[in-house]
């Protein structure tokens, strides 16, 4: 059912965001290879796509208990460790519904085991990329098939000897690059890998605090096969869903939102950056370290925003945030170029051609470009009805939208908002940007 929102008078408040969706998949896939006991998960992610995670790991025998969150706190689990080479065959396919993650870092799990698995997903999954995980598989002894010549799902999972490797990655991918690594680790020898930038790091930070051998020496990873210890883990806020209200609250022009128990990994933390140099008023508070991963609170205030030129590096840290700084890059004063985000257009959807769309639609000065996005500035974001193409990001980037545009903005199929932020829209009401 589509939903409306209009810019409501004032922006005041706290939220605490979600569970880390990259911390709470690896959490209960690693430590569902662990061989030394039971393992307590906190603040789990409530979206779809770490659902996902669950259930395919229950089909492959894993014992997992789930408990509904309370007082804004994500689900509490508990998983109990089979060991690196303990997974039993699926009585079915494993339907990874629409969750790039789970295949992606499911495949270097499933890789080279003596049993048959078949991994597959929804329609917008099984039109992305896959080959780039299959191939490199495949050269480290892996026998696998696949559609259209082994690159989209489903991913059928034969079995295989695995050998170390000596990889150079062609683009900077936390999920190849996890995929790799959890293969590593049955592997007969060192796996290395060369990144051509870096990526988020959760899969190195967690697997070394459970005991794997790991080195890190700038963009080169060496890992020695390991067996895992079983790790408690206390997921920090997602850094990605806290994005949007960081936009809210800097574009909205009565604003200050605290925004709370946030990951800031600099891996991950791209989005800080890029709102500071656009002149955010952004202030991190009570900086701290939880299971391994820096946490603090943020505060974020209306703020005269200009454009910037976001490229090179950067990029990586914050590809998943691009539709909604697209927003702030709206209305702020002054040309943003947005480059090398050419990863965009093999997401949930196209999201580069879809943000373009939708601004147009709204009035903004954009232009889309192979890799990016050139947004013309000063704007006034105005209203209308949009899809956002089963694409969660952008449905909740339009939700954003709503809460600065002159017009009230229709969303038309947002209960896609789901797979990774289940209560958005809730909290948007809550803040009176909700009409009807």
């Amino acid at each position: 059912m589509p939903v409306s929102i209009a810019r409501p008078r004032s922006l005041r408040g706290e939220i605490i965001a979600p569970g880390d969706k990259s911390v709470s998949h690896r959490a209960i896939m690693f430590n569902a290879l662990s061989n030394t006991g039971t393992a307590s998960i906190k603040n789990f992610s409530p979206g779809a796509d770490c659902t996902s995670t669950v259930e395919i790991m229950r089909s492959l025998g894993v014992e997992i208990t789930r408990e509904d969150g309370h007082a804004g706190m994500g689900d509490s689990l508990t998983v109990k460790g089979v060991g690196l080479n303990g997974l039993q065959e699926p009585a079915d396919i494993l339907d990874a519904g629409n969750s790039g993650t789970t295949t992606r870092l499911m495949s270097g799990i499933l890789a080279g085991r003596d049993i048959l698995t078949i991994l597959t997903g929804d329609d917008s999954l099984k039109s992305r990329p896959m080959g780039r995980v299959i191939k490199p598989l495949s050269d480290m002894g892996a026998v696998i098939t696949a559609r259209d010549g082994d690159t989209l799902a489903p991913i059928v999972f034969h079995g295989g000897t695995l050998r170390g490797t000596n990889y150079e990655m062609p683009v900077a991918s936390a999920q190849l690059k996890s995929c790799l690594l959890l293969a590593g680790l049955r592997a007969d020898d060192k796996t290395k890998l060369t990144q051509p930038a870096e990526s988020r790091d959760h899969t190195e930070r967690m697997l070394s605090a459970m005991g794997v051998k790991l080195t890190k020496t700038d963009l080169e990873i060496v890992l020695e096969p390991s067996e895992l210890q079983t790790v408690d883990v206390e997921v920090p806020g997602d850094i990605s869903s806290a994005a949007f209200w960081m936009v809210a609250g800097v574009c909205h022009p009565d604003a200050e939102l605290l925004i709370k128990n946030v990951g800031i990994n600099p891996t991950r933390a791209g989005i800080v950056t890029a709102l500071r140099i656009m002149g955010a008023d952004l202030t991190l508070l009570d900086e701290r370290e939880v299971a391994g991963e820096p946490v603090a609170d943020i505060l974020v205030r209306t703020s005269e925003l200009k454009g910037i030129e976001l490229s090179g590096d950067i990029v990586p840290l914050l590809i998943d945030e691009i539709p909604v700084i697209a927003v702030a890059a709206a209305i702020a004063d002054g040309e943003t170029v947005i480059k090398d985000a050419e990863e965009l257009r093999v997401k949930e959807s196209d999201r580069i051609q879809a943000s373009v769309t939708w601004l147009k639609g709204a009035g903004v000065d954009v232009e889309g470009t192979p890799d990016g996005m050139i947004l013309g500035g000063g704007n006034t974001i105005g209203g209308g009805e949009f899809q956002c193409y089963d694409d969660h990001r952008l449905a909740m980037s339009l939700g954003v939208a709503g809460l600065i545009s002159s017009d009230p903005i229709t969303v038309l199929d947002p209960d896609v908002a789901g797979i990774s932020y289940p209560n958005f829209w809730e909290i948007i009401e809550d803040f009176g940007g909700m009409l009807g």
